[in-house]
């Protein structure tokens, strides 16, 4: 199992991603106590990791339960959710994504 924790930034909440090659689908177990992340969790259960790794063909499902779901454009839970499906999928190594945000060149962490 492959694992992700989010932590996405001034709104406090946190996300943690599990998942599991199941054959050819990816089962996801996703918490939050952010409600748009829970009404993720509850839709996105499993997807094809091949499908959800490239926007080429179609928006990825992670992608779409977002812009469904999430109430702010910038939340880093979905990529963060895909991160953790290539790892599990064998398409990525486990890596820390980070982005640090700054205001006139000083770093609050």
């Amino acid at each position: 199992m492959s694992k992700a924790e989010i932590n996405s930034g001034i709104c406090g909440h946190l996300a943690t991603v599990g998942a599991k090659m199941d054959g050819k689908v990816c089962k996801l177990t996703i918490r939050s106590d952010c409600k748009a992340i829970q009404q993720i969790g509850q839709e996105l259960m499993e997807v094809n990791p091949y499908e959800e790794i490239s926007s080429k063909r179609a928006i990825p499902k992670t992608l779409q339960m977002g812009l469904k779901h999430c109430y702010h454009a910038a939340c880093p839970v979905p990529v963060g959710i895909i991160k953790a499906i290539e790892v599990e999928a064998k398409l990525a190594l486990p890596k820390d994504a980070v982005i640090k945000v700054s205001k006139d060149g000083s770093s609050k962490d």
